[in-house]
């Protein structure tokens, strides 16, 4: 992204002075707005205020507008609709986002407060925007494939096809995940009914589903903990010594211009954003919490399992000239350069062969 996604560090300290929503719009929403990449201060890519007077459309009520507009090519392709940030958006009247998805060529429609963005469009009927959200991002809690999913709404790679053929599968996994916490935190007598007759058989009585639904509630709650121990376990015995593949000597022309210390690592926001970048083009062929990095003082090294042995590629960014390390089979590094960040989408398949091979 142009502008950095993450969660602001003085959130809770900010709301106390968010009274209103002109507060909210402008120490959270312009900020979002602008780490799409978008100008704030340019009417010709950011309309507040929006009316659909302005497009020459008739029938919406006198004086009704949405809080901003996004253009691209003199065309709507994103309103947003702003609630103050103490607002609880499953409350929130959506009426004028609905009409004005309706009347305009947007085919997304965000609902925020500020901290909270949820993403709408007409998956369900032709310009008619969803009940349902398809992505919602929570500036106080953010996940890494989420961050992923609205690089495809930004000004430098806005690209709606990409972004709808997988809103679909994000609106469907956003609401199973739902499901499944609340029936965590309190099973309904069906998803009871269901382990009853797989572990056990036999009728189903109430004071049957009395017992198994805490019984359920407690192996769910147990799985998971051990779920999380064996990960815990698994990351202790990574952390032996591995035997590492050796990096090639930089090229004498190439200068360390970090400015880290030479007994430390720093580790910068550019090679985040590339680590970020590898990790989205590669989950689509390897889980992404197999996904991981680990940062040297020559480079930053993104790895499947987080194991030495098993390389993705190499970031060489601390220096004049960027470069991206490709390994073959044999795990030799070719380094390729780079004009920028977003150009390692142009290796796409490269990075997809070589963690193929650890799938």
């Amino acid at each position: 992204m142009n502008g950095s996604i993450r969660s602001p560090s003085g959130l809770p300290l900010l709301f106390g002075h968010l009274e209103t929503e002109e507060a909210t719009k402008n120490a959270l929403v312009m900020p979002f707005i602008s780490a799409l990449g978008y100008d704030v201060f340019n009417p010709l890519e950011v309309v507040p205020e929006f009316t659909a007077a302005e497009q020459g459309v008739v029938g919406m009520k006198k004086g009704e507008k949405v809080d901003y507009a996004i253009q691209r090519d003199g065309e709507i392709i994103m309103l947003i609709e702003c609630k103050q940030a103490r607002v609880d958006l499953s409350d929130a009247n959506m009426s004028q986002l609905y009409r004005y998805f309706a009347v305009t060529k947007a085919r997304i429609g965000v609902l925020t407060n500020g901290v909270v963005y949820r993403f709408y469009s007409d998956l369900d009927e032709p310009n008619k925007m969803d009940k349902k959200p398809f992505l919602e991002l929570n500036l106080a809690d953010l996940r890494e494939p989420l961050v992923a999913e609205l690089r495809k709404l930004t000004k430098e790679n806005f690209d709606l096809e990409k972004m709808l053929s997988s809103a679909n599968d994000l609106k469907y996994l956003t609401e199973i995940k739902r499901i499944i916490t609340k029936q965590l935190e309190d099973p309904e007598e069906e998803f009871v009914r269901f382990f009853f007759t797989q572990a056990h058989g036999g009728r189903f009585t109430a004071s049957v589903r009395e017992q198994f639904a805490e019984l359920v509630r407690r192996a769910f709650q147990q799985h998971l903990g051990e779920r999380v121990t064996d990960r815990l376990r698994t990351a202790l015995e990574r952390s032996e010594p591995e035997e590492a593949v050796a990096p090639e000597p930089l090229p004498s022309d190439e200068v360390d211009e970090s400015g880290a210390d030479d007994n430390g690592i720093e580790t910068t926001e550019e090679e985040l954003e590339g680590y970020h970048v590898v990790r989205a083009i590669v989950r689509a062929v390897i889980p992404a919490n197999r996904i991981t990095y680990r940062d040297t003082r020559s480079y930053f090294g993104v790895l499947v399992d987080d194991n030495n042995r098993k390389p993705i590629c190499r970031l060489h960014f601390n220096r004049s000239q960027k470069y991206v390390g490709i390994f073959d089979e044999d795990k030799h590094e070719t380094r390729i350069p780079l004009e920028s960040v977003d150009a390692i989408y142009d290796l796409a398949d490269a990075l997809r062969s070589t963690a193929l091979r650890y799938a």
